[in-house]
């Protein structure tokens, strides 16, 4: 499939914010095609969809300029949360159970007794709070920055909602760099906590391909943000990809969970990844 595209190289090209984009992500080639955008434009959504080759070296986007804006994480924080919670052991595996309060809760599916897997699928923002919580500043500010995980701003008044409403920050750019880290045992963290993570991270197995990752969804200025970050194995070789998007004035919002997902396959078929 013709692919219309623009070849961009890392030195001379305008960045959004210089610190967004990690040095491991300037050494590879960069491609900017069109028909990803015309994902996007089909879908009634702006903002930029990256997927990495990293065998090749080559990073496939629409739109350099916003993959390297950093801009709330929302629940794709569950990515790191987690991490911290199994490496600490304030979660001991993924069949932990979360006790349910009774309360009522924003989504009637986390009004549940839930396992860490369910909390993590389902994306119980409650249920990562009190993980949050039970981690604690000290050791959430340690192990964000030995991670490298974009500008998390975290103290004792926002450690359970830093990743939700405020100024913490991470960028796509930097979110398939942390992503490629973890899969590829760069992250100070032991193997049996990256073996469970690569577990929980799963969203589908198929014959062809294995997907994992997380959405994220943050509201802030009256602006609807939407992120799907992850990676696809085929072969055993992994394609990093984070998609970032907000709708456009006559999207249908009740579209917009799924949104985030469709695009990004659509992008992964596109570039010749998925079939």
């Amino acid at each position: 499939m013709f692919i219309a595209t623009s070849l961009l190289f890392s030195c001379g090209e305008k960045k959004a914010a210089p610190e967004a984009t990690p040095s491991e992500v300037l050494e590879n080639k960069r491609i900017q095609t069109a028909d990803l955008q015309s994902i996007l434009d089909s879908a009634k959504v702006k903002g930029a969809i990256v997927i990495m080759d990293s065998r090749a070296k080559t990073l496939y986007s629409n739109d350099f300029d916003w993959a390297g804006i950093q801009r709330l994480p929302a629940s794709t924080f569950k990515i790191p949360n987690s991490l911290i919670a199994l490496e600490t052991g304030v979660v001991q595996h993924d069949s932990t159970l979360f006790k349910w309060n009774g309360e009522e809760r924003y989504l009637k599916v986390w009004e549940q007794d839930l396992t860490f897997n369910q909390a993590f699928h389902y994306s119980c923002v409650p249920c990562y709070q009190e993980v949050a919580l039970k981690i604690g500043v000290k050791r959430m500010k340690y192990y964000l920055k030995e991670f490298r995980y974009g500008a998390m701003k975290v103290d004792s008044t926002n450690i359970d909602h830093f990743w939700l409403e405020g100024t913490s920050k991470i960028s796509p750019l930097q979110q398939i760099n942390f992503l490629q880290r973890f899969y590829e045992s760069k992250l100070p963290i032991s193997k049996r906590t990256e073996a469970l993570m690569k577990s929980l991270m799963v969203i589908e197995k198929k014959e062809a391909y294995s997907l994992s990752g997380k959405t994220g969804w943050a509201t802030a200025n009256n602006t609807d943000n939407g992120w799907f970050v992850g990676y696809v194995e085929i072969g055993g070789n992994p394609y990093f990809f984070a998609t970032n998007i907000e709708p456009l004035p006559d999207f249908d919002m009740k579209r917009f969970a799924a949104i985030r997902k469709e695009v990004t396959m659509a992008a992964l078929q596109q570039i010749g990844i998925l079939k």
